[in-house]
């Protein structure tokens, strides 16, 4: 059983540093971690990579060869990705043994909620590779500053978790620099719990290029709170709480403890308060125990 994460987000979100910081983190806690990068337009790499997607496919050559844009160059590269994804596949099975994966996908957000490429490469590899996977979604700060951004925000990170149909954990990036776009119209817990959106109406009837579609605004708003799936956390350089958030969605804080149905429970109900090295050694265990049983 490997566990990691998939990591998605509008450009500009954070998404490489991301990976770069929480491979870093992990590896300081014991995790051996493998970075995928599955953007054929990431061309500066600030982390070692264990696949690149470059190796099957340049997003540049795409452009050329078929005179695409970089939206529909994004698109034919997750497509051939598709098709070929036995060649990701053998790339990944070296590393099942004792890694933990990230995978850093394209920024492009249509390839998310509109397009199924993208969908059919991770669910393909989680049967294929027995992978259990959380989708960690990233959304730039800022938009909170502006009320009608926030619930372009609210709508992405709903479509995106209807789509995928994985554990998914929305996360404000760049949190640090929040106050740098302007002053919240309410308290930071408004917008990471996503309380009553109707407060929100006065600032947008406000805004004489938003009041217009006043009625429009009211029934997505309506819609987000229907659902009421979808809240956020945030990142900074307290990043603990968000890994031991994640590991509790994928299932690697359970992987390995023999317990009663009951004692998984009390785990999963409880506060994220377990200890990072205790869980790795848990983890190294099993992995041993593995090892052992194929040896006989």
């Amino acid at each position: 059983m490997v566990f990691g994460q998939v990591v998605i987000g509008p450009p500009g979100s954070g998404k490489t540093t991301y990976c770069n910081g929480m491979s870093q983190f992990l590896n300081l806690i014991g995790r051996k971690v493998a970075v995928i990068n599955l953007d054929p337009a990431n061309d500066s790499l600030p982390y070692e990579c264990a696949v690149n997607i470059e190796d099957l496919v340049k997003l540049s050559d795409v452009m050329v060869e078929h005179s695409l844009g970089p939206n529909g160059g994004l698109i034919y590269c997750m497509d051939y990705l598709e098709k070929n994804i036995d060649w990701l596949q053998a790339k990944l099975e070296p590393l099942l043994k004792d890694h933990y994966l990230l995978f850093d996908f394209p920024g492009q957000v249509e390839l998310f909620f509109l397009h199924s490429n993208a969908k059919n490469v991770i669910m393909k590899l989680i049967k294929k590779l027995n992978l259990r996977l959380t989708v960690v979604h990233l959304v730039d700060a800022h938009l909170c500053s502006d009320p009608g951004k926030y619930i372009s925000a609210l709508l992405l990170s709903l479509s995106t978790l209807l789509h995928l149909e994985l554990p998914h954990i929305n996360v404000l990036s760049k949190i640090d620099l929040i106050e740098s776009y302007g002053k919240l119209a309410f308290n930071l817990d408004f917008y990471t719990d996503v309380q009553d959106l109707s407060y929100l109406q006065h600032h947008l009837d406000s805004d004489i290029r938003a009041a217009k579609y006043r009625k429009l605004t009211k029934e997505l708003c309506e819609v987000i709170e229907n659902f009421s799936l979808v809240n956020f956390t945030t990142l900074d350089i307290q990043v603990h709480q968000l890994v031991k958030l994640i590991d509790k969605s994928n299932g690697y804080i359970f992987a390995g403890i023999d317990a009663s149905a009951v004692e998984f429970s009390k785990i999963a109900m409880g506060a994220l308060d377990w200890d990072y090295y205790r869980v790795a050694a848990v983890q190294e265990k099993y992995m041993k125990d593995d090892e052992n049983v194929d040896d006989d």
